[in-house]
């Protein structure tokens, strides 16, 4: 999808929205978009494209700019503008800090025996898999462990893990188009909804602590290697 695409799927979606021209629900709207891969690392991102896709004014959009750059999720470089930012190793190692803490609790914890939309998105996964679509794949994940978080039943807790998974999305984009790294964690998100599904949740818990480790481990080589 270019960013030609995105404008013009913006402004279709913001003449069917009902929304205060705040901010926030610029921040909103575009943090959903990098969350879903649309803007890469390093994309600039226009005032006056946006401000016009959007129908909001250039100080509207510098409050959501404001918001997401607090958020690690873009970066302001002066006298050049706002980009999509690039995470850093130090950023990686946040985002699993806080992923630990947040996931592998929502799954110990959340009362819930509805897993429906877990058993949907480790399905969505596994046919990605075998037909080797990294997108799909990522996709599936992404919305794996979007679930995984909304056990809890909290909305502060899904717009923290909203946050989290647009850096996510940023943090993968440098896996690029490897399935090899992709691949072995749609098991893995299967195996956790099985244990759920079993009433395991402590051992689900545990998978999960584990998953999220190699994850980071795997992610921080591949940073390395990069700068080596």
């Amino acid at each position: 999808m270019t960013l030609d695409d995105i404008l013009a799927d913006l402004r279709h979606q913001t003449s069917r929205a009902r929304h205060a021209e705040t901010g926030f629900w610029v921040a909103s709207v575009l943090r959903e978009r990098i969350a879903a891969g649309q803007l890469d690392p390093g994309s600039k991102l226009s005032e006056e494209a946006l401000g016009e896709a959007l129908g909001v004014s250039r100080n509207t959009l510098r409050e959501a700019f404001s918001a997401l750059a607090a958020e690690r999720i873009v970066t302001r470089i002066p006298n050049r503008g706002v980009y999509v930012a690039q995470p850093s190793v130090d950023d990686i190692r946040e985002i699993y800090r806080v992923r630990r803490y947040l996931e592998p609790a929502a799954v110990a914890w959340s009362p819930t025996t509805d897993f429906t939309a877990l058993r949907r998105a480790v399905e969505r996964a596994r046919v990605a898999r075998d037909v080797g679509s990294v997108g799909g794949m990522a996709d599936a994940n992404q919305a794996f462990h979007a679930s995984i978080v909304a056990l809890g039943g909290s909305d502060r807790l899904d717009l923290v893990m909203t946050q989290i998974l647009a850096e996510m999305r940023l943090v993968f984009h440098s896996m690029g188009a490897d399935t090899a790294f992709h691949a072995p964690y749609v098991e893995d998100n299967i195996r956790i909804v099985e244990l759920l599904e079993a009433g395991d949740r402590n051992d689900a818990a545990a998978l999960l602590t584990d998953y999220l480790r190699r994850a980071e481990e795997q992610l921080l080589a591949e940073v390395a290697a990069e700068d080596a």
